[in-house]
């Protein structure tokens, strides 16, 4: 028909284990799937409504640590977007963000001893490197956050713990002459976004143990956050009630899925319903505890 718009078709520059990301020229869309993965995986399963609370819970982080540091975040409404992504899949599981070149690292932060860091430190007193005090418990709160950034893997490949040092050579491979400089302004800003964030989820009741974060640089070469924040998907949630030091604890994330795996080596990596619904409530209710309202999509 004459003077008929026809929409621009858009496809993925780039598929992750969870998000898809768009190019629309000067800005990216970032789409958070509702895939979940888990030991380098990607499951077999989707959780229903995941996509969207990563993105929203993101979007409540970005807000609340912008006075810290600035984010890549511009929108999370598709009417910001262009017309292909006015569709119920994008709807509140899509995040229209600013063009940043990433950083070659996955900066993540300990605030307390669990996990592989629990492990490690049975065998040989540290974490990641880190000498930690003798006598320290499973689930027990560090005397500090630490930092232990790690290299970033293909799908399949496992993530490289490194040592701070490290993190300088691979920065300075890739910036030369600002390895030393980048390092410690991503040290400092992993520290700083994760101790106002877990002082925040502690007053609402969750304990956030560990998380990661991911930055990149803007036009100007301004440190950013980019990728998403503290979800259930890149953190720790442990409830604050019935937190006892010296086990595992229940959680609010995805270490239910991990449990539910290791328990169930011949899965092939495919979720029973109602290890789905289980996974879905907690989600939901880490988001409703943190940021006060009931999801919505």
């Amino acid at each position: 028909m004459k003077g008929r718009k026809i929409m621009k078709e858009y496809t993925p520059v780039k598929e992750g284990k969870i998000r898809e990301v768009y190019d629309i020229g000067d800005s990216l869309i970032m789409v958070a799937t509702d895939r979940i993965s888990a030991f380098d995986h990607i499951l077999k399963n989707k959780i229903s409504d995941k996509g969207a609370i990563l993105t929203q819970m993101s979007k409540f982080w970005f807000d609340f640590t912008k006075d810290i540091l600035p984010n890549h975040m511009l929108s999370v409404d598709v009417n910001d977007m262009p017309e292909f992504f006015r569709k119920p899949e994008f709807t509140g599981n899509s995040m229209k963000v600013k063009k940043l070149r990433m950083l070659p690292l996955e900066c993540i932060v300990r605030g307390y001893i669990t996990g592989s860091g629990w492990a490690s430190y049975k065998e040989n007193g540290t974490v990641c490197g880190i000498k930690l005090p003798e006598g320290l418990s499973e689930s027990e709160k560090l005397p500090e956050p630490i930092y232990t950034p790690s290299t970033k893997a293909e799908i399949g490949l496992h993530d490289e713990n490194i040592s701070y040092e490290q993190s300088i050579e691979v920065l300075e491979k890739e910036f030369p002459g600002k390895g030393e400089e980048y390092a410690l302004k991503l040290k400092e800003a992993t520290i700083a976004l994760y101790k106002k964030c877990a002082d925040y989820a502690l007053s609402k009741g969750i304990i956030i143990a560990d998380t990661k974060f991911e930055f990149g640089l803007d036009e100007n070469d301004n440190i950013v956050i980019g990728d998403e924040m503290l979800t259930p998907d890149s953190s720790r949630f442990w409830p604050l009630e019935g937190f006892k030091v010296g086990a595992g604890q229940p959680s609010y994330d995805k270490q239910f899925v991990r449990d539910w795996l290791k328990a169930n080596p011949d899965s092939d990596y495919l979720l029973p319903d109602e290890v789905i619904e289980k996974t879905i409530e907690k989600y939901k209710e880490a988001f409703k505890l943190l940021t006060g309202e009931d999801f919505r999509k």
